[in-house]
């Protein structure tokens, strides 16, 4: 009776670990998704410190769990005490490194707020300084989401840097306009008619709205991935444990 139990823990490992080894796998695609994808959520990323390092946790997270998915399916096969202890406690310490960043994303999520951005882009836009890398950045994402600063056009009547620059002279930097196609190498349809605000010739809505539409599903669907590896690696923790105790 105890044998089959300990064989019947022994696959429930197996199985649990390797949704952990799936799990990884998908953090670990996510992460290099958000850090190479050529459709510009790169650029949104490069623009927050705070959602940079969000990014490459996210790519050591998914590396470190498909790596102890992988530990743990082998340990649990070979019924081996120490590939068993190792696993455990390395998925201690994922899971509390994991908790904590769930904690601090809690604590600073105002700084992913439409006012954090608007007050940053009022602030320290340049307009088409390209060596200025938030301006360089703020004009990549306009172009390639075909939005205007963070609410909208309206945005760019309190910059102080971009009016300072322009001399008063532009209601709107460039990146503002409209192009076809939508992209940097587009046509602008008339520079001049959108650099004096003219509505038909710029794109009127703001970025927030914008991206937030875009990447709606993909922050579900993160959500919903992480909270089921956390819990996997509950059960896997909880299995590893019975495991190594009845193996003789």
């Amino acid at each position: 009776m105890e044998g089959d139990c300990l064989s019947c823990m022994k696959y429930l490992m197996f199985v649990f670990n390797f949704f952990i080894f799936l799990g990884g796998a998908c953090l670990l695609g996510i992460g290099i998704w958000v850090m190479v994808d050529p459709t510009g959520f790169r650029e949104i990323v490069a623009a927050n410190p705070l959602l940079i390092t969000g990014a490459y946790i996210l790519l050591a997270m998914g590396g470190l769990l498909f790596l102890l998915g992988f530990l743990g399916c082998c340990g649990a096969v070979r019924e081996n005490k120490c590939l068993l202890l190792l696993f455990f406690l390395f998925i201690l310490i994922i899971f509390l490194a994991e908790l904590s960043a769930a904690i601090l994303a809690f604590i600073f999520r105002e700084n992913l707020t439409r006012e954090f951005f608007t007050k940053e882009l009022t602030k320290h836009y340049q307009g088409n300084n390209d060596t200025d890398v938030f301006s360089a950045t703020w004009n990549s994402v306009m172009i390639t989401f075909g939005c205007c600063g963070v609410n909208g056009p309206e945005d760019f009547k309190f910059a102080s840097v971009f009016r300072l620059l322009t001399l008063d002279s532009d209601e709107v930097p460039e990146a503002c306009c409209r192009r076809e196609p939508q992209r940097r190498d587009g046509v602008l349809l008339s520079r001049e008619e959108c650099l004096l605000g003219r509505d038909l010739f710029l794109n009127k809505q703001g970025c927030y709205t914008v991206i937030l539409n875009a990447f709606e599903t993909y922050v579900y669907l993160a959500g919903a991935l992480a909270i089921g590896v956390l819990a996997i690696e509950l059960f896997a923790m909880v299995f590893a444990m019975c495991l190594f105790r009845g193996i003789q």
